[in-house]
């Protein structure tokens, strides 16, 4: 599908580069890209809700990444990725990190409560569905 990168529909990205709004041809509307080289047109990715994707960040198969939500108190979006640096990182809000940091954050904020258990949960079930990033790789 043909598209348009609007100049009037612009956002700025955490490194500082600005956004475009994809408009596609029959007038739908489409997310960010600082150019049409950030687009595979033979890939069938997306990219929902709340979820950012920025930096040299590569997502290959969708087992590489989950997303839960709304979880915690702020009805968030948690997302765990395979992580090149840290293996798998989990990114909600303002808080992006490891497994390790991930849990104590949410038991520093939340502890043994239904907001605290739901992450719990969520990261439990990142355990078993995102494959680590290891350095054979």
């Amino acid at each position: 599908m043909q598209y348009t990168l609007l100049d009037s529909d612009t956002i700025t990205a955490p490194n500082g580069a600005t956004l475009r709004r994809i408009q596609y041809t029959d007038g739908t509307l489409g997310g960010y890209l600082e150019s049409g080289r950030n687009l595979d047109p033979n890939s069938d990715a997306r990219v929902c809700g709340d979820a950012q994707v920025y930096g040299d960040a590569r997502v290959y198969e969708p087992a590489h990444c989950l997303t839960i939500g709304p979880l915690g108190s702020r009805a968030a979006v948690l997302t765990i990725c395979r992580d090149k640096n840290l293996g798998v990182s989990y990114a909600t809000g303002c808080f992006f990190g490891s497994r390790d940091a991930f849990l104590a954050a949410v038991e520093a904020t939340h502890g043994n409560t239904p907001h605290g258990n739901a992450y719990a949960a969520a990261v439990l079930l990142a355990d078993h569905v995102v494959p680590a990033f290891t350095s054979g790789e």
